[in-house]
């Protein structure tokens, strides 16, 4: 099973957490880690290789930074936001597909169906954890189409083969300079405004489940309630997008009990 990262150095802890919990119940005999990255340096490519479990083997892709000079960043989000947007260009080209993780996700169940959804022709499959009023806002300021999905990034299976036919990193570039002060979520405004049309949407309850997201569902009372018990039973992905971290202090939720069950206490990793 390929799987597919972006990092900078400070993220090596997250993405060992992240590794341990595919390692235990991501269901696969082994796993190929493909980590973009643009500072990792050789003493971190030694700790990762000897920190991960045995079934994962790591393979490193350094990106050459003039792929997105000029991008927005901030530290929350940092250029390396944007690389996976590279990926069809950068990976193997003996890979047909790849799934995308962010490092702030836990893997609770076997990946098998979500690795192996039917793309339908499409480039992605992804979810959406947008509300219909927002999604208008979002289609009004990306200009995209009526039906077009507003794509959460941090769990993406990726079709390379097609990928490779008509992904345009150009286009890429060209959209995230001339549009970049109107952008709010960086990456996901660039693909959902160039390619949302070619994402199959698969259900957010079970691969990019967030406490937010599980708080809207059980709001509404068109809804059947979801609990813990439903939760470790179905969803496959936990992600702990925003600023609502279990590792940090204040953190609401009650999803946090599958970061502690399944992931690695963060360690400050400090280079030799």
């Amino acid at each position: 099973m390929n799987l597919l990262f972006a990092i900078n150095h400070k993220f090596i802890p997250l993405l060992l957490s992240c590794l341990h919990s595919v390692s235990l119940r991501g269901g696969a005999a082994h796993y190929d880690a493909y980590i973009l990255h643009s500072d990792l340096l050789p003493e971190d490519e030694a700790y990762l290789e000897g920190t991960v479990p045995s079934c994962i083997t790591c393979h490193f892709i350094s990106v050459p930074t003039e792929l997105f000079e000029g991008f927005p960043e901030s530290k929350r989000y940092p250029v390396q936001i944007y690389y996976r947007l590279a990926a069809p260009t950068l990976l193997p080209e003996h890979l047909d597909r790849v799934l995308y993780l962010d490092v702030d996700t836990v893997v609770i169940n076997p990946l098998h169906e979500l690795y192996q959804v039917d793309f339908g022709g499409n480039y992605f499959a992804a979810c959406t954890h947008t509300k219909a009023f927002l999604e208008k806002v979002n289609q009004f300021r990306l200009k995209t189409e009526k039906d077009v999905p507003y794509v959460n990034t941090g769990v993406m299976m990726m079709n390379l083969s097609q990928l490779r036919r008509y992904f345009d990193l150009e286009a890429v570039r060209d959209f995230g300079l001339r549009y970049q002060h109107l952008l709010l979520l960086p990456d996901q405004d660039i693909l959902t405004a160039l390619y949302g049309d070619k994402v199959a949407v698969v259900d957010t309850l079970k691969y990019n489940l967030s406490d937010r997201v599980l708080t809207w569902h059980n709001a509404n009372s068109k809804n059947e309630k979801i609990d813990l018990d439903w939760v470790r039973s179905n969803s496959v992905i936990i992600h702990y997008f925003g600023k609502n971290k279990p590792w940090n202090e204040h953190y609401l939720g009650m999803l946090d009990i599958f970061f502690h069950e399944y992931g690695l206490p963060l360690q400050s990793y400090t280079r030799v």
